[in-house]
């Protein structure tokens, strides 16, 4: 059976179109009952979202699915991604279930599910619950129907976990912080973190109006935190996505850090405190510096395909606690069981205040590898993998780049396009490469 609504990341899409429609999402959630009550005879969901005006109405659709298939809802209202993981986990129920479209404009929206230890359902799961949805449902009567309550403490519940995960003794008194929640989910919890932790916050994107999340601010607009940055005077920046799983970082003189620059910056400090540090997991498009500069304190990389789920399994599979991609979904699992800007953020500030050094300073070993990208359209069914003289090409390619360079030639999961990347340090010579690889494949009308 192949998937037919569950992708990489939930189930997303544009509000008002199939399958982000309420009488879906109802029909949904029952389905996600029913599956849930095979080993629950009384099952527990919790129920959060980001602060896109769909989510009222998707969170009404939910909580009728899953009451009128005899589960008990619990409702957080706007609260970050990894704090419903978090709840989940705290409050002994059997799933978490965010309404987020993560990252992406206020028309989308999505749903996605977290299981009781606070983790990325397994694909079995998934594949049971759209198999579910395939039958009739299967109305509890009214005695048997499910209950709905609100947990009002919820985000000060979450804001006490994300102050467990640095040293008591830690404080950023001193300190100036520009907060940028992207007006997501995270717009009361995050300076309130920060603020408790003694520091000095300047907010911004801090004002959800239902329309505006991720609108020219956040981790993927971090220009708008750059520039309040400088404005203010602070020491640091952090800017978080609308679900606030993801994390950008700029420092006093406006110098933003990706990903996988405040991935090194974990591992740099774990290998300082001379913290257990087996590797780390990166992912295809890690930056190559990153991963050169590990090796050379004697730590092993591992890449895993490009988001944050195959990162995670990636780490299971090995017992390692630390990884990340450049959009700034970090892991650091002996301190949260799914990614987490705001705790990321944390282990970064309190790696530069304890050590102590500056970003800059923590990565004085990285100097980030120019990375050319093309996408070059393809023909309609055109396979690439047995075009000879692209094969060709990209082995003499890599065979000029040798240790210190590197080639991905990468399909795109959405589009007819070959995405081609070259790193090297010489950014001319990765571009003359790229198309050089890019014009043996056949025009495209």
């Amino acid at each position: 059976m192949s998937r037919q609504y569950f992708g990489t990341d939930g189930i997303r899409g544009t509000v008002g179109q199939a399958p982000i429609t309420p009488d879906f999402v109802l029909m949904l959630a029952h389905a996600v009952g029913q599956v849930l009550k095979q080993a629950h005879p009384r099952p527990k969901v919790l129920i959060g979202k980001d602060t896109r005006i769909s989510g009222y109405m998707l969170e009404s659709a939910l909580e009728s699915g899953f009451n009128s298939a005899g589960v008990d809802v619990l409702l957080l209202g706007p609260l970050p991604t990894p704090a419903v993981a978090y709840l989940t986990r705290a409050q002994r129920a059997q799933l978490g279930v965010v309404i987020s479209a993560s990252h992406n404009p206020y028309p989308d929206n999505g749903i996605k599910f977290f299981s009781a230890n606070g983790s990325k359902l397994p694909d079995a799961w998934e594949m049971a619950v759209e198999a579910r949805l395939q039958q009739a449902p299967e109305w509890v009567s009214s005695s048997g129907l499910g209950k709905a309550r609100r947990l009002d403490d919820a985000p000060g519940r979450y804001i006490e976990f994300c102050k467990g995960t640095v040293d008591p003794g830690l404080s950023f008194a001193g300190l100036k912080f520009v907060v940028d929640a992207a007006h997501g989910a995270a717009y009361q919890v995050a300076p309130q973190v920060f603020r408790e932790l003694g520091a000095e916050v300047v907010a911004i994107g801090c004002a959800p109006d239902g329309l505006n999340i991720n609108h020219g601010v956040g981790a993927t607009h971090p220009e708008a935190l750059v520039a309040a940055v400088l404005a203010h005077g602070a020491d640091y920046g952090i800017a978080l996505d609308g679900d606030a799983d993801r994390l950008q970082m700029v420092d006093a003189k406006g110098r933003l850090y990706n990903g996988d620059e405040l991935l090194f910056v974990l591992a740099k400090d774990r290998w300082l405190r001379q913290l257990p540090l087996p590797g780390v997991v990166g992912t295809l498009m890690t930056n190559m510096a990153v991963e050169l500069a590990l090796r050379a304190k004697g730590v092993e990389v591992v890449r895993a395909k490009v988001g944050d789920r195959y990162v995670l399994e990636a780490l299971q599979e090995r017992s390692w606690l630390l990884g990340g991609e450049g959009s700034g979904h970090l892991l650091a699992l002996d301190k949260h069981s799914t990614g987490d800007g705001m705790v990321s953020a944390l282990q970064v500030l309190q790696a530069c205040v304890m050590q102590p050094q500056s970003l800059s300073q923590m990565l004085q070993e990285v100097v980030l590898f120019p990375q050319t990208l093309l996408n070059v359209r393809m023909p309609q069914g055109f396979d690439w993998t047995v075009h000879a003289p692209l094969t060709q090409e990209m082995q003499r390619v890599q065979e000029e780049l040798g240790p210190e360079g590197r080639l991905l030639v990468r399909p795109s999961g959405t589009e007819p396009l070959l995405r081609i990347m070259v790193e090297s340090a010489d950014a001319q010579r990765s571009l003359a490469l790229a198309q050089r690889l890019s014009q043996t494949l056949p025009a495209v009308d």
